[in-house]
């Protein structure tokens, strides 16, 4: 088993130094389900939602938030992310929304967390948004789908789409 490098040689939380790692390109994909009713499905689909665009907010909910990861996550450090893509896409099998986070940075550290907090707060924000038709949906299936650079290298879920 790997080694818990947020504890110290005490075993206390402490922050990681990265000050000494090099800055490589770093990449990750996060993925989240918002599994719902046919019926709620289909009045997404519609565009019917009385609290307007839920794609749309949901999908800038989930940039926000992996910009203020940091903010949320105590022992992440802030990064200056190059690229936030949040996908949210209809799909019949769950019933419900399918999410997919992406996040880039060329940095010290990765952004793992940051794609892991969008998917998140979009799936969020998607039960916000539809609560009032649908209290009984799940937010399921929150999950690293892929990882690239950093010192332990490249990560994809097995089955993964990523």
């Amino acid at each position: 088993m790997a080694e818990l490098t947020h504890l110290d040689k005490n075993g206390e939380a402490h922050m990681v130094d990265v000050g000494d790692k090099p800055v490589t390109r770093r990449e990750a994909i996060a993925g989240s389900e918002v599994v719902m009713a046919p019926a709620t499905l289909e009045l997404l689909r519609a565009g019917n939602a009385a609290k307007g665009d839920v794609f749309a907010v949901a999908r800038i909910a989930g940039i926000q938030a992996a910009k203020r990861t940091a903010e949320l996550i105590p022992l992440c450090h802030p990064l200056p992310l190059d690229r936030i893509d949040v996908e949210l896409t209809a799909c019949d099998e769950l019933p419900g929304v399918r999410i997919v986070a992406r996040c880039a940075v060329a940095g010290r550290t990765g952004v793992e967390m940051e794609a892991l907090t969008a998917a998140s707060v979009a799936a969020l924000t998607v039960y916000d948004m539809l609560k009032a038709v649908d209290r009984d949906m799940t937010i399921a299936a929150t999950r690293l789908l892929a990882k690239r650079g950093g010192r332990s290298g490249d990560y994809t879920r097995d089955g993964s789409p990523a």
